[in-house]
């Protein structure tokens, strides 16, 4: 409960779910946030807040635009708006909630807020790389295991091991990974990179590891700064992790396997220090860049390259 409360008047002078969104909106504006933790306006995040406070779908609310709130949920609105304007805490770590590729995610300050492009190509089920239904998936530095999960509903035949350096992560990890139902198939796994895994292979590698490099940790709005730093910062260049990925990738890949790595705006570091590794850099219709994927043909042959 906030100690004391800015805008009293919104309690009693609003009524409908309309107003407490619209009021919403306001105040986000007002304040100036960053918004990208799962929404990229004020607008969308005004409405997501009030719909996940009232225990509603996030999908088409229009038809109860004109429902009343009570006294408790206007406060309950009000009092997380306040945070969220005053501390500068991600929405989705107040309300504990995330969506990703269309699912809900339990999500707290241990792991990143789910926000990755690799949504899109899951939808998409990695078309035109995949020309197969994987039977094994890797969701390398998982989190909540938001990727691992989506993994698992789209390809409801394979084993997916989603791994993460950080026990915490892990717990969170857990938490999704019982609440979808999902404890045969996705397994969460304890290791740095792949020192863990032996010597298992998978028909699709995904990684999302940190790769914030410093110059751009130094910048980052005050939002990021309740992230876990283990999730976000990655060295100088924002490659420190990238380069194992790639290095021992043919290791854990099958002979048909594919490897996607997420590297943000660090790929212009990836092609000052990789410019004849052959990547494929993928375009999203819905916004986002850095993704590049590569075969592991093409890195067994890179690699051979190298050393001769």
């Amino acid at each position: 409960m906030t100690d004391k409360l800015k805008w009293p008047d919104a309690v009693t002078d609003l009524h409908s779910l309309l107003d407490m969104m619209r009021w919403t909106m306001s105040r986000f504006n007002e304040a100036g946030l960053y918004f990208g933790h799962g929404t990229d306006n004020a607008w969308d995040e005004a409405v997501c807040l009030v719909l996940q406070v009232l225990h509603l779908p996030q999908q088409d609310p229009a038809a109860l635009y004109n429902a009343r709130l009570t006294q408790t949920e206007k406060l309950q609105i009000v009092e997380l708006v306040q945070r969220r304007v005053e501390e500068r805490i991600p929405l989705a770590y107040l309300t504990n909630q995330a969506w990703f590729c269309g699912l809900p995610f339990y999500v707290d300050e241990r792991v990143l807020v789910p926000r990755s492009p690799f949504a899109e190509m899951l939808v998409n089920h990695f078309t035109p790389w995949l020309d197969y239904e994987p039977d094994t998936v890797l969701d390398m530095c998982t989190g909540s295991a938001c990727i691992a999960i989506a993994a698992a509903y789209t390809w409801p035949d394979a084993q997916v091991d989603a791994v993460d350096i950080s026990p915490d992560a892990l717990q969170v990890a857990d938490i999704n990974i019982q609440e979808h139902g999902l404890g045969e198939r996705v397994f969460p796994i304890q290791s740095d990179l792949y020192a863990n895994l032996g010597g298992q292979r998978y028909d699709l590698i995904i990684a999302n590891p940190p790769y914030v490099d410093a110059e751009d940790m130094a910048d980052l709005p005050e939002e990021f700064h309740h992230e876990p730093e283990l999730g976000l910062a990655a060295g100088e260049d924002g490659l420190d992790l990238v380069h194992t990925l790639l290095k021992e990738a043919p290791q854990h890949l099958t002979e048909r396997g594919w490897l996607f790595v997420e590297v943000g705006n660090s790929m212009v570091h990836m092609e000052q220090q990789y410019p004849e590794l052959p990547l494929s850099w993928l375009d999203f219709e819905q916004g986002g860049l850095g993704v590049f994927a590569i075969s592991r043909a093409d890195l067994v042959a890179y690699w051979n390259q190298q050393a001769g």
